[in-house]
């Protein structure tokens, strides 16, 4: 894909064509995003045990897609759950918080970005972020409890014998408004099976809890602020159940983007990665890296 065609058009002439890499490694899935010349490339996988394995497997595999390899590639950037473990023998690396790559690829893929959502798949999070470049004003956190994350939602599915990828779509197709009152994951499961037990349909089953998740993501954004422009961004942000939860709840439409916001974690690790290559540059030509 060109830079314009992912990219918001204020922010296209702000990503170098240096040849980076950002790799966010998220409790269930890994994402790469790879910038070269005018070209933005991403890959995703399944996050391993081993992070740094995780991060080789996607440097070959956008490799592949590509034809870029090792000796390529000027600067890697990590982020995410498994970063504290990446570390490249082959070219500069370093890493840097989710929170600080989340609001930095927010704010390439939506310049006016003040408020993000991050549901990922064992915590979830309301990030605050300066519009004018893309700087973390302050943030609130739940991975306390899995309650609206992703693994929650996968236990969901299972109980109502749903793929993870439609329980979102189900939800959509509910007829009838039903009650999940219980904060806590376990009990909330027990809700499941009881309102299975009455014979409830499984579609309203599904919008109840996903709107008893976004309750909780709402306590975390009223306790932040809510500053339009609004994004949603994390494994759970391609769920359009837990969207259209979350835009009735807060009463503020969530913006789309070019490219799918599960990536905004590794693009901004790539805008990270060429500012740091840019600053490793200037060290050199004054002789001091």
């Amino acid at each position: 894909m060109k830079k314009h065609e992912v990219l918001a058009d204020e922010k296209v002439s702000d990503l170098r064509p240096v040849t980076v890499v950002g790799i966010d490694i998220g409790s269930r899935q890994a994402k790469a995003v790879l910038v070269h010349g005018d070209d933005v490339h991403t890959a995703i996988t399944a996050s391993g045990v081993d992070s740094q394995e995780t991060a080789e497997r996607l440097i070959r595999k956008i490799g592949r897609q590509t034809g870029i390899g090792p000796g390529d590639i000027a600067y890697v950037v990590g982020t995410g759950y498994g970063r504290i473990a990446i570390d490249f023998e082959e070219f500069p690396s370093d890493v840097v918080t989710e929170i600080s790559c989340h609001a930095m690829g927010a704010h390439f893929l939506n310049a006016g970005t003040r408020t993000i959502i991050d549901i990922g798949g064992q915590d979830s999070k309301a990030i605050k972020v300066d519009p004018d470049n893309g700087r973390v004003l302050e943030f609130v956190m739940n991975d306390k409890c899995a309650a609206g994350t992703g693994r929650f939602l996968e236990k969901v599915a299972e109980l109502l014998g749903y793929r993870l990828e439609e329980l979102g779509e189900k939800a959509l197709l509910a007829s009838k408004k039903l009650e999940v009152s219980s904060q806590c994951v376990v009990f909330a499961e027990s809700e499941v099976i009881s309102l299975k037990a009455r014979g409830e349909r499984r579609e309203d089953i599904a919008a109840a809890i996903h709107f008893a998740s976004a309750r909780r993501v709402r306590n975390l954004v009223n306790r932040l602020g809510l500053e339009p422009e609004l994004v949603f961004s994390g494994g759970v942000s391609n769920n359009p159940g837990m969207k259209h939860a979350l835009e009735e709840l807060i009463g503020h439409p969530i913006r789309t983007t070019k490219l799918d916001m599960v990536y905004a974690g590794a693009l901004g690790a790539a805008v990270f990665a060429q500012r740091y290559y840019e600053g490793l540059q200037d060290a050199r030509e004054k002789g001091v890296a």
